[in-house]
């Protein structure tokens, strides 16, 4: 091989080389540049998901806050409410108090004095027949008219039905008083059971006979020997009229159903309550040594555990529109658990009846 050939080879090779050598460059420079390119790529998107999940974080926080503001705001429009019918209450009672109360005193205070001027004026006419034993015929005509020997008769049981009447009445106003109780805003100790028997009075146009219950709703009552509790007596009755009006609807709603049932006796698990006969039973008894408790029963449909389970929330009711706001249990659950650190619940089941159990300390003081 001549050395020009030689030559002109070797330069023609150290071209391709370098044309080679170009293109590897070039081909580094590329994949250097992707290689940025998906490193940026990568942080772009991991920025991208930091940023969501920052932002799901405090999409999670302020529902979180918005869930609080909105059981805050639940929670102090039941205390409004519940404020608003207390007060309602007072001055209810007040009103009552006030304007039947001072007749029925003078009624009351009065009806001796006319039982006894009655009285003198019987002893009179016995003495004019005494000692006129033949009246002229005009005074005998009226005295068969009026039917004298029947007023004598009746006239002491004329005059105590007016007294009990009276004390009926008195007695009305008085468990009004022990209900409400509102002027008292600190722990007071009080008798249970009184708050217990002024909220019957107060329910017994519902509990007495009527022509839906020709039967009435029977009370039994099984108090056992408590203490004085302290307490806020008026919010305390007024959870024992929550629970007891409620069993009193219960026992309505098993009439009615039973009725158009046409089932003349249904009875429950227990095989003792039966529907045609209503009844509210009411125990009480010490559970501990500064614990109380108070059962509530009535032998109604009973509910089932979807009902039950709630039960305590806002809101919630069973009833048809305009007869419940869905606030008197829940009340009743912030009265017992928040005010008085006790606890309350309830035992049900279909057909079974309900039982709500109340469990207080008898010193507040311990909670």
């Amino acid at each position: 091989m001549e050395p020009t050939d030689y030559e002109s080879r070797l330069k023609l090779l150290e071209k391709t080389v370098r044309i080679l050598q170009k293109k590897l460059d070039r081909s580094e420079a590329d994949r250097q540049q992707l290689e940025n390119a998906s490193e940026l790529r990568e942080s772009v998107l991991k920025s991208v998901i930091r940023g969501l999940e920052e932002s799901q974080i405090a999409l999670e926080k302020r529902g979180h806050e918005l869930e609080t503001a909105l059981a805050n705001l639940q929670a102090l429009q039941m205390k409004l409410i519940e404020s608003e019918k207390m007060s309602a209450l007072g001055v209810l009672v007040a009103g009552i108090a006030h304007e039947i109360n001072n007749p029925v005193s003078f009624i009351y205070g009065n009806l001796n004095y006319a039982n006894q001027y009655f009285q003198d004026l019987l002893r009179l006419v016995a003495l004019y027949q005494h000692h006129y034993p033949e009246p002229v015929a005009a005074i005998q005509r009226e005295i068969r008219v009026i039917e004298l020997e029947f007023i004598k008769q009746d006239s002491a049981k004329l005059f105590q039905s007016m007294s009990i009447g009276a004390e009926r009445i008195a007695e009305i106003i008085k468990s009004l008083r022990t209900f409400s109780r509102l002027d008292e805003a600190e722990f007071k100790a009080v008798n249970l059971h009184e708050g217990i028997d002024s909220t019957l009075i107060i329910l017994n146009n519902r509990i007495k006979a009527s022509p839906n219950n020709s039967k009435g709703i029977k009370i039994i009552k099984n108090y056992g020997k408590l203490p004085l509790i302290e307490c806020y007596s008026g919010q305390i009755n007024q959870v024992f009229m929550n629970i007891i009006a409620n069993a009193i609807d219960a026992l309505e709603d098993s009439l009615l159903s039973t009725r158009l049932s046409m089932v003349n006796e249904k009875t429950t698990n227990n095989g003792q309550l039966t529907t045609e006969n209503p009844q509210i039973h009411i125990s009480t008894d010490i559970i501990s040594n500064d614990w109380v408790e108070i059962r509530i029963a009535d032998n109604g449909l009973g509910m089932d555990e979807k009902v039950k389970a709630k039960l305590f929330d806002p809101f919630f009711t069973t009833k048809d529109v305009g007869k419940g706001t869905g606030l008197g249990l829940s009340i009743s659950y912030r009265i017992i658990s928040e005010l008085h650190g006790g606890k309350i619940y309830c035992h049900s089941a279909p057909g079974a009846g309900a039982e709500f159990v109340i469990q207080i300390p008898i010193r507040q003081s311990k909670f």
